[in-house]
């Protein structure tokens, strides 16, 4: 009795590590880690967790004043100028106007503001079926672009990027 017992755990046991395997194996993750532009001390990390065909971006990011930062994702993945230009243009794969995140209208790369506190740090979560990481539709891929951080907030109207000043951060969204 005792040994039967024991062996119907041992299956659920192994049951419950192939179930949680095929999860994780499900799971695609892409990373942008933040480069300093412009003369800033912009630092930190945006990641992208797709599951499930939902995908989570977690911005943490540190060294920028206290306020509201606005950021996007560019169109190319290129952060070797000085200023972040090299990163092109919001992406807007869909070609609809700037706008605040998730009304319409708004482009794929609006994000929103970054609020920063006063110890310099700030974090932003989105989660949306709109993007994809390493997916073979164009207009959802986010692997390839770039985030870029701007020194001050986004309007959420001004056309094509929301006036949110110089790029004071980039990072290009690399599959892990």
């Amino acid at each position: 009795m005792k040994t039967l017992n024991i062996l119907n755990k041992i299956g659920i046991l192994l049951l419950a590590i192939a179930t949680l395997s095929a999860c994780d194996a499900d799971t695609k993750i892409a990373k942008a880690t933040i480069d300093a532009k412009s003369g800033s001390n912009v630092s930190g990390t945006v990641t992208f967790t797709e599951s499930n065909g939902i995908v989570t971006m977690k911005a943490e990011l540190a060294g920028l004043s206290k306020g509201n930062h606005a950021i996007h994702i560019h169109e190319i993945g290129d952060c070797t100028a000085s200023d972040g230009k090299s990163a092109g243009g919001h992406w807007n794969p869909t070609n609809k106007n700037h706008g605040k995140w998730m009304e319409e209208p708004f482009h794929i790369g609006d994000i929103g503001n970054l609020v920063v506190g006063e110890d310099g740090k700030g974090t932003i979560e989105r989660e949306t079926n709109l993007w994809s990481v390493g997916g073979k539709d164009a207009k959802k891929n986010v692997v390839g672009h770039a985030i870029i951080i701007h020194e001050g907030p986004d309007d959420f109207s001004s056309q094509p990027s929301g006036a949110a000043g110089q790029r004071i951060g980039c990072g290009e969204i690399i599959r892990k």
